[in-house]
């Protein structure tokens, strides 16, 4: 009945972080707007990398999930029309090269999401091809923001990184589950659990920041809490393992939604 009841609340919750993340982009014109924007997705880029292989991992846990299943989805559907919609929007020579490398990266993680079965042996593969992917999306944003040369497109690229982060950590989690190159995989949770505090002081900090992303800020930070304490439980052998995939998932997918308005709100300010 445990079992039946945490699947269940994690189906709820994830459905509710996916569409929350996911329904104002599909309602939104299939374009880029402005510089702003295109920060805003090419961040988005990065975070995706990471959420799909997070996805892909719960589903080596757990195949009868089908919160991942909906999530690896709708995340391939993303990728692929955001990276249509940042090549076509790029400025320069470099940013659409940029875009060119992306899409051939991201032909071989996507054949390494759909063509194979979740499984603890495919993991090492699909960590690899992740990495590359992540790479150029990173690339692609850092270069879009030089090309905005405004302190607000500085603040998206970071706002935006928290996403990437949030997923990152929690599929660095699954794959220490797993004991797919444990000790590294800590040592990345480690680093990227550093990197997220401190630039959730300077996305509080910054004179841009207005009362209301304050208060979301504030309600990142309740999410956190909870992503962080099912964090902190990799290792703990007496814990039901099941039990411990759901929290990381559920929790990491409500951290990501907060940070992504975060994110939007800063790319609706004012270049």
């Amino acid at each position: 009945m445990q079992r039946r009841a945490l699947l269940s609340a994690a189906g709820c919750t994830t459905a509710w972080g996916a569409m929350g993340l996911l329904m104002p982009a599909a309602n939104a014109q299939a374009q880029v707007t402005d510089l702003n924007d295109a920060i805003n997705k090419a961040g988005r880029q990065r975070m995706l990398s990471q959420r799909m292989g997070k996805a892909w991992l719960t589903l080596a846990h757990k195949p009868d999930t089908p919160a991942a299943r909906s999530v690896m989805d709708q995340s391939v559907t993303l990728f692929e029309r955001q990276w249509a919609e940042l090549k076509a929007f790029a400025p320069t020579p470099a940013i659409r090269d940029t875009y060119d490398k992306l899409g051939s990266a991201w032909a071989l993680q996507k054949a390494t999401l759909l063509g194979t079965a979740p499984s603890r042996d495919g993991a090492a593969a699909l960590l690899q091809a992740d990495a590359q992917v992540l790479a150029l999306a990173r690339q692609g944003t850092v270069q879009y923001e030089a090309a905005s040369g405004k302190p607000v497109g500085r603040l998206v690229n970071i706002a935006g990184r928290q996403r990437m982060l949030s997923q990152r950590m929690a599929k660095f989690c699954l794959a220490a589950m797993l004991s797919v190159d444990a000790a590294a995989a800590t040592a990345e949770i480690a680093k990227a659990r550093t990197e997220f505090l401190a630039a959730n002081e300077v996305l509080r900090n910054a004179p841009e920041a207005t009362t209301r992303i304050r208060q979301e800020l504030l309600l990142a930070d309740g999410q956190w809490v909870f992503f962080d304490a099912a964090l902190q439980r990799l290792g703990n052998t007496s814990q039901n393992s099941f039990r411990q995939v759901s929290e990381v998932f559920v929790s990491s997918e409500n951290l990501l939604a907060s940070m992504d308005r975060i994110t939007g709100m800063y790319a609706a300010l004012a270049a």
